[in-house]
């Protein structure tokens, strides 16, 4: 990372859609080099190349070139404009993967978003739909950003998709609220959704049996629904998955999730995100691991305050300190972590102060 000229200059593929997003808020140019350049296939993917049309359409004035043999892009983003659109995702990646970016974007937009997504609904490794309406919104509240729904229209389970969702972004604020959370929650419910498509109801079931039994343990009252999906909103592919999500009394909650292959059996799923939901609420503070980046960027473009917030020593990974060097890299800001000296763990307390941002755009409309 360094900056040559006009542009801040990164290299490789990683973070790809976390540089463009903080390229887009600061209105920084950055060049993005490398990508990939050692692979049998440089250069984007399909993925990244429908992820910086969609910027494209909610933007006004960025100006994109990518390089002729796609291992260079270089982007100057113009201001956050919002509005209706429809993007078609290419199969390779869920619809998470194009709404989580946008929900750093949509606040500090123009005009409302009103973003229909088509695609598939469900993936291995990226948000899936509960994840984002029950894990990530809730963050953004927090943050002042009260007004955004995710709605579930079609189901569409992976390879073929075929699923459709709606973001809805009706809060539009000048800048984020400063963030103080120095505890770590107590965990008052735990709820979750089971769902499937063009597969046997009993799946639901049976995952959602599977879970109880490794939650009933944990003393608090656990609800999980089934949402079965038939007919044409089915999407073109069988599947199955499930969400568990445990919230606090102070409205912050931690998440899990997974989805069923071929010849994977649903007891085995119900059980595995059950542990992975317990084993997400002992390593996380105020936030778990896939909520982090979302928070710590609405901290830096906070006003000029200092923010805090509790995170475990669990979370700094090789994942936060590349987000970290990106935030320094493009705004530069540090993020300080002081050790917490008041009880008998290994936590950390992020200290960031805001670089004032404010949402030009919105005192255009």
């Amino acid at each position: 990372m360094s900056s040559r000229g006009s542009y801040v200059v990164f290299s490789g593929s990683q973070n790809f859609r976390l540089r463009l997003v903080l390229a887009t808020l600061s209105g920084k140019a950055i060049k993005i080099e490398k990508i990939r350049s050692n692979e049998l296939n440089p250069g984007l993917k399909d993925h990244e190349v429908s992820f910086l049309r969609l910027l494209e359409s909610v933007t006004n004035g960025s100006a994109i070139e990518i390089s002729y043999t796609g291992t260079t892009v270089i982007y100057r983003p113009g201001i956050i404009v919002g509005g209706s659109v429809t993007h078609n995702c290419p199969n390779g990646k869920p619809v998470g993967y194009f709404v989580e970016p946008m929900l750093y974007l949509a606040p500090f937009s123009k005009k409302k978003f009103s973003i229909i997504f088509r695609g598939c609904t469900a993936s291995h490794d990226d948000a899936g739909l509960e994840a984002i309406k029950w894990g990530m919104m809730p963050v953004m509240e927090k943050f002042g950003v009260r007004e955004c729904a995710l709605h579930t229209l079609k189901r569409g389970s992976p390879p073929l998709g075929g699923g459709e969702v709606h973001l809805v972004v009706d809060s539009l604020i000048a800048q984020p609220l400063t963030m103080h959370e120095l505890e770590r929650p107590t965990i008052s419910s735990i709820r979750g959704v089971a769902y499937s498509t063009r597969v046997s109801p009993s799946m639901v079931n049976r995952m959602i049996d599977a879970a109880k039994v490794v939650l009933k343990k944990v003393g608090c009252e656990v609800n999980i629904t089934a949402d079965v999906w038939r007919g044409e909103n089915s999407g073109k592919s069988p599947g199955w998955g499930i969400t568990l999500v445990a919230e606090t009394k102070k409205g912050w909650c931690y998440f899990a999730e997974k989805i069923g292959d071929a010849g994977d059996v649903p007891e085995d799923i119900g059980n595995v995100v059950a542990y992975h939901l317990l084993e997400e609420i002992s390593k996380s503070a105020a936030v778990s691991r896939d909520q982090l980046p979302l928070a710590l960027v609405y901290m830096v473009i906070g006003k000029e305050d200092i923010g805090r917030l509790r995170i475990t020593s669990n979370q700094i990974d090789e994942k936060l300190i590349n987000l970290l060097r990106d935030i320094k890299s493009i705004f530069g800001t540090e993020v300080f972590l002081k050790p917490v000296d008041y009880d008998n763990t290994d936590d950390f307390i992020a200290t960031i102060k805001g670089v004032g941002f404010t949402n030009t755009s919105k005192k255009i409309a």
